[in-house]
Parts: structure tokens; sequence; C-alpha cells
């Protein structure tokens, strides 16, 4: 299960997407989630979904190792479909115990079901096409106008690419403490829900203690470089937008106009109706 989790990791292979200025592809996923907000029918999330099928294309990355990382949340994704299915109100379809399935539940689980699927694997094509280090430059450019508000925007952009950087690292550490701890006779999936929680305690343990050295670790080696972040720093490799960044703000725009506009204004007929 902890394998499956793709957020944070780094596709290294060549493609048009990976070679994309990673401002592109910050504001892109940004734009592309705040859409996923707006739309008020089911056609936007269809545009929606053909032009994220474009992007993986285009990455290059398989489509299976992005969806892996589906698997991660099913369990929050069952639990926000359930929410949403039992608890809404409405004209009832059929009635389970005290609980109603109303049209209105269904409609808004299929949504939220949607909606979250589009935003984790949207959020994975920039992760898995962008390195660290240009995470770090992107994010750095992008806030750079807090700086008029004292906003210490290098070590921000520093902290948050670490952060992304250390989680799959944090989960191959705790995929190796937990086959230690299951070789060593530990049950992680038998019992109630207590007794699990139980169980996941000589599992924290080591790992906060492992998550602490490498932190430690990582400000020596810093140290010991005399890092110093801000203002007069230098970078090896600057950013510096491309013919192929326009064209793909170009398309983010088109992108935009579009699914806002169909997914706002256009209507679904007998079939499908109004989120």
């Amino acid at each position: 299960m902890l394998r499956d989790i793709t957020l944070g990791q780094y596709y290294q292979t060549e493609s048009v997407i990976h070679r994309l200025d990673p401002r592109v592809k910050l504001g892109g996923t940004l734009v592309f989630i705040i859409s996923l907000f707006l739309f008020k029918n089911f056609w936007g999330f269809a545009v929606a979904a053909v032009f994220l099928g474009i992007v993986i294309g285009l990455s290059k990355v398989p489509f299976k190792f992005m969806v892996r990382g589906m698997k991660s949340i099913l369990f929050l994704l069952l639990i926000t479909v359930g929410f949403n299915l039992f608890l809404t109100q409405g004209t009832p379809i059929f009635t389970v115990w005290k609980l109603s399935v109303t049209w209105e539940g269904l409609r808004l689980a299929l949504t939220m079901a949607v909606r979250l699927s589009l935003l984790i694997i949207g959020s994975s094509v920039m992760t898995l096409t962008t390195t660290p280090n240009n995470l770090t430059d992107g994010m750095e450019r992008m806030l750079r106008p807090l700086k008029v508000f004292k906003v210490p925007v290098h070590e921000v952009a520093m902290m948050m690419s670490i952060a992304l950087r250390f989680i799959p690292i944090l989960l191959e550490e705790t995929d190796k403490i937990m086959k230690a701890q299951i070789a060593r006779g530990a049950d992680f999936e038998s019992g109630n829900l207590i007794r699990r929680a139980k169980a996941l305690v000589p599992l924290l343990v080591p790992l906060f203690i492992s998550a602490f050295r490498r932190a430690n670790d990582l400000a020596m080696a810093m140290e010991a470089r005399c890092y110093r972040g801000g203002e007069g720093r230098t970078k090896m490799k600057p950013l510096i937008y491309q013919k192929r960044d326009y064209l793909a703000y170009v398309c983010l725009a088109g992108y935009l106009a579009v699914s806002i506009g169909v997914g706002r204004l256009l209507p679904l007929g007998a079939v499908f109706y109004t989120f």
C-alpha cells in the first residue's frame, strides 16, 4: 500500500511536459484544481478529464503508474462518497435501515468522487514530471511578489520542496520498518480498530526517530556547505521562458475558457443534469 503512493516522486523520462518551465506546471496545476470547483454540470468534468488525459499522454508517464497513487486514497474516497450519499437530504431513491439514499446525495457523491480523483491525478502529474530543484526554483519565482510583505520566500519554497521530497523517502522507511516488525512477529492487520492503533506504536517510534535523524543530517550538510538562501544567491540553471512555455500558457487559457464555459453554461439534457 505504501509503495502505491506516488505523490512527491519523480518519474524520469524525456517528454515535452518534463521540459516545461516549472512555473508553467505549478500555475497549470493550480488553475486545473481551481477549475474543478467551478463546474456546475457533468460536461465540465468531461472536458477536464480529456485535458488531463492529453497531458498524461504528452508526459510519457505510464497511466498505470499514475493511477496507482489512487489506491492510497481509496479509503478516504469511500468515506467521502458514503457521507454524501447517505447524509444528504432530498428526494429519496431507497432506504437502508434509517438512512436514505437521495438523488441529490447521489449527484453530490459522484461529483466529489470525480473531483477528488482528478485533483489527485492532476497534482501527481506535476510532481512526477518536475525535479525537486526545479520545483523549489519555480515556487520561489512565483512567490517573489510576497517579498514586498517581508515574507521569506526562498525559505518557504525550500521547506515546501524538502517536505514534498521527503514523502517517498519516509514511505520507503516506513515500509522497511513494517517488514522488519512483521518478520519479528508483529501483526498490523488483525483485531479491532483500537488494537490496530496500538500495534502501530512500535512502527511510529522508530519512524519518528529516523525522520528526526534525517532532518538533522540534512541541516548539518547544509551548514557544512555554508548554505545561505535568499538575496545574492545565484543559480546554476536560471529559469527562462521558452516558446513551448508560452504555448503551454495559451493552451491552459484555452482549457480554462472552454471548461468553465461548458461546465457552467451548457445544459445537460435528459441523461445528465446540473450538479
